[in-house]
């Protein structure tokens, strides 16, 4: 990323997202102008490669975006950070034909695709989805409902895990055209926060695709992959909430009468804003360590391959467990530190807690990521199953 990038980036967030609390807080029923005017800065879908019409950034690069765009407004965050799931996927096990048919005009248009895995009744075991894609000549035909596809009503795509009719242990990943005839969306979800991101109930009824749409390997596994580089910048996106409360506080403490003074010179006040950079700190150096190693296996001779076998990253787990838990620490002092305030809408912290909370929950709550990091990497390699 160039230095002039990371300005206009600021930029961007300075002009659009500054001050927008209320709007941003809204559910507003489509995405709003300034999905559009990001796609002006140049840095829409920044991580699709070069050969791809793309900009081929580093997800090292991506962490400090998410960082910045965070800053402004999460919800904004998570919409343009959350195609990087599907479009990856995508790129590392998609034939020449589905990149150049689907990849490319996401990178020339700045537009966004849709992952489609969550299911009510399977939650987080996708082992249990009832989601199933039938073999029907050369097509692929799919019938089931998912639970939440973030921008899945305005994507060019949705990638669909789907479980095999003729085989219960084989998934597949499929790519759906989002006009495809069948593609329902049931209804947006009204998430208490993350407002200005926009999920959905979809309803799949016999969804006719090319079966050349599926991509290659179990797409339980190819989902593993992509999240490695999603939740990494989900956790980006708690830094860039934990700056915005920090500063909150600052400016709060600085106007608060205290004792004959003003309460920025109390020595409590003083403990908690160093714990909160402390954690600040931290939290940006785990998410750029994950980030590292995930791009080097993306820049090395067969990152495919690789994932296949690693599936998901140790570092990957461990930032978005971290910063989720550091994030709602950091969240929680401060809105203790506004004090009856603090449990109102009258300022931003209470809409900063509520866009903090996400990064514990989706793609995989924190219960969910321990038990798979014991079994991953705690469990003795001749002992895991």
């Amino acid at each position: 990323m160039e230095p002039q990038d990371l300005e206009i980036l600021r930029q961007f967030v300075k002009s659009k997202l500054d001050g927008e609390d209320t709007q941003l807080d809204s559910l507003s029923e489509k995405p709003p102008q300034l999905y559009e005017d990001f796609r002006a800065t140049g840095l829409a879908n920044w991580w699709l490669p070069e050969e791809s019409g793309g900009r081929g950034l580093s997800l090292e690069d991506g962490v400090e975006i998410v960082n910045e765009i965070a800053y402004g407004d999460a919800g904004v965050a998570f919409t343009l950070l959350v195609s990087i799931l599907g479009s990856t996927v995508v790129r590392l096990y998609g034939s020449d034909d589905l990149k150049a048919r689907y990849l490319k005009p996401m990178a020339t248009g700045g537009t966004s695709c849709a992952a489609l895995g969550s299911e009510r009744e399977a939650g987080s075991e996708l082992n249990r989805i009832g989601t199933v894609a039938a073999r029907s000549g050369n097509d692929l035909v799919l019938s089931g409902e998912k639970f939440f596809a973030t921008n899945a009503e305005f994507a060019d795509f949705l990638l669909v895990i789907a479980k095999a009719a003729d085989d219960p242990d084989e998934y597949l990943a499929v790519v759906v055209p989002r006009d495809t005839p069948g593609v329902e969306i049931v209804k947006r979800w009204d998430v208490i926060g993350l407002r200005a991101s926009y999920t959905y109930a979809v309803k799949l009824d016999n969804c006719r695709v090319p079966a050349a749409n599926q991509l290659s390997g179990s797409g339980l596994r190819l989902l593993e992959t992509g999240l490695n580089a999603s939740r990494t910048l989900i956790a980006a996106s708690a830094i860039g909430i934990a700056r915005r409360i920090r500063d909150h506080c600052m400016t709060y403490a600085k106007e608060k009468q205290f004792r004959g003074g003003s309460l920025l010179e109390s020595p409590v006040l003083a403990q908690k804003l160093g714990q909160m950079e402390m954690q600040i700190d931290v939290m940006k150096s785990h998410c750029l360590k994950a980030a590292r190693e995930y791009d080097e296996i993306m820049a090395g001779p067969d990152p495919a391959k690789v994932f296949s076998r690693k599936g998901t990253l140790k570092s990957a787990l461990t930032a978005k467990i971290f910063c989720g838990q550091a994030g709602w620490s950091i969240a929680s002092a401060a809105s203790e530190m506004f004090g009856g305030l603090g449990y109102t809408n009258e300022l931003p912290i209470g809409k900063l807690m509520r866009d903090m909370r996400y990064v514990s929950i989706v793609e995989g709550g924190d219960d969910v990521l321990r038990e798979l990091l014991f079994s991953r990497y705690v469990i003795p390699v001749s002992r895991r199953t």
